[in-house]
């Protein structure tokens, strides 16, 4: 019997993720110019990954 396709794991590790960790949201804000130092990091507002 076959693996179902979303089972494999070994081609979808490299995909694409359209959910940002913290850091990464993070980096994304000061690369925009969007944060301000001192300031929380809870509490980030959405932002769309750069293509």
């Amino acid at each position: 019997m076959s693996k179902h396709n979303s089972l494999k794991s070994s081609t979808t590790v490299g995909g694409k993720r359209s959910v940002l960790k913290r850091f990464e949201r993070v980096k994304l804000l000061k690369e925009r110019g969007e944060w301000t130092a001192g300031r929380s990091p809870v509490g980030l507002p959405k932002t769309k990954h750069e293509a």
